[in-house]
């Protein structure tokens, strides 16, 4: 998941307004029913004790269009501290219930299991003439970088001439020169942008020579698309079509490969020296000293919405109030485990992980692969 997404309301201090809201777009009385939106869920922040300041401030934030919102009734989700709009974003479609909450940690794991893994693809429309890169994730396409190739022109040669043999030997070396230079300029941007996979998009012949000259592991993580070209919207629709598989196929195996690395790390005999915690105490444990590597959350369990006690700094957790007095908070507020453990696993730098097939989900719906150990895995 790229947490970076959280950044604007990780290391802020709250309360804060989390606000997942339906938005409809297509209908007549659409103004009419975003002002009721906006009334009702202004409302029921004041009821749940948020200031005026940050109600106002949702309330006129859900009065205006929302950008980038997809779909017929589309989603869209806000979080609101000391009467400001920290971050407005939209959901890939209307939350399947909405609603607003009110606490000292901003309520961001619905969005998180709303928006996915998000696996980002490098996308490379190519020719042999050169290629042009996009990183393509949930929230859009972004154009990252061009890659040109002068073409060496060949001298034209009559029917029959001995030579022709020769230069037509040269023009197909020259397009395995161009798609040589290509492979190289991918294998450059994909260690730049982190993508977790590269799409190639083009005439058949330049996209196999240029996969065929990827050096391992990059040729396993990289696919061809047979629609679409380096022209712009060239089938596009195919081509989107052909990226969100991609984007599908790397979620469920990264999520597969978190969901077995865990179960192994906290599997019989490993008691002594753990590699994963799971239950509300061990976790919390584990987050205030720093060891959570990556964080599995699955949107349903038992423990996502036991109450745990927090105070103000990220790690500062805990499983009842008057431990907290050792921490050195003086005003413990109660939170959910899931957004308290979230909120401290981001502040940290760890990995979160949604992990929705229940088969695969740790017991009560929360654990966590311990630093030191991210790399174990079945044998």
């Amino acid at each position: 998941m790229r947490l970076s997404l959280l950044k604007p309301v990780i290391n802020r201090p709250g309360p804060w307004a989390s606000v997942y809201a339906t938005v409809p777009l297509s209908t007549e009385d659409a103004a009419k029913q975003q002002e009721l939106t906006a009334s009702a869920t202004t409302a029921q922040l004041f009821a749940l004790g948020a200031d005026e300041a940050t109600c106002g401030a949702v309330h006129e934030a859900l009065l205006m269009p929302q950008e980038g919102s997809r779909g017929a009734h589309a989603g869209r989700v806000l979080f609101a501290a000391h009467g400001e709009i920290v971050l407005d974003t939209p959901l890939p479609g209307p939350p399947a219930t909405p609603f607003a909450a009110w606490g000292p940690v901003p309520r961001v794991t619905p969005w998180l299991a709303a928006i996915g893994d998000d696996p980002v693809c490098l996308v490379v429309r190519l020719d042999r003439t050169g290629a042009d890169f996009a990183l393509v994730g949930e929230r859009g396409a972004a154009h990252t970088g061009r890659h040109s190739r002068a073409a060496s022109p060949l001298p034209p040669t009559a029917a029959g001439d001995p030579s022709e043999r020769h230069f037509r030997t040269k023009k197909e070396n020259t397009g395995e020169d161009s798609a040589g230079e290509i492979a190289d300029a991918v294998r450059e941007a994909f260690e730049k942008s982190g993508a977790e996979a590269v799409v190639l998009v083009g005439e058949a012949r330049e996209r196999h020579l240029v996969h065929e000259k990827l050096p391992e592991p990059l040729r396993a993580l990289t696919y061809e698309s047979s629609h679409g070209g380096r022209a712009p919207g060239a089938e596009s629709a195919l081509v989107d079509r052909d990226i969100a598989q991609v984007r599908a196929v790397q979620e469920r195996e990264h999520i597969a490969q978190v969901a077995d690395r865990f179960r192994t790390g906290a599997g019989p005999g490993n008691e002594s020296a753990p590699h994963a915690a799971a239950g509300i105490p061990a976790l919390i444990e584990a987050a205030r000293e720093h060891r959570i590597d990556t964080l599995l959350v699955s949107p349903h369990g038992a423990d996502i919405a036991r109450q745990v006690w927090v105070g103000s700094d990220a790690d500062q957790l805990a499983v009842r109030g008057t431990e907290l007095s050792y921490l050195g908070e003086e005003h413990p507020a109660v939170a959910r485990a899931d957004d308290a453990l979230v909120r401290s696993a981001a502040a940290t730098g760890a990995d979160i992980v949604v992990v929705r097939d229940p088969d695969r989900a740790p017991t009560g719906g929360l654990g966590a692969i311990l630093r030191g150990t991210a790399q174990a895995g079945p044998e």
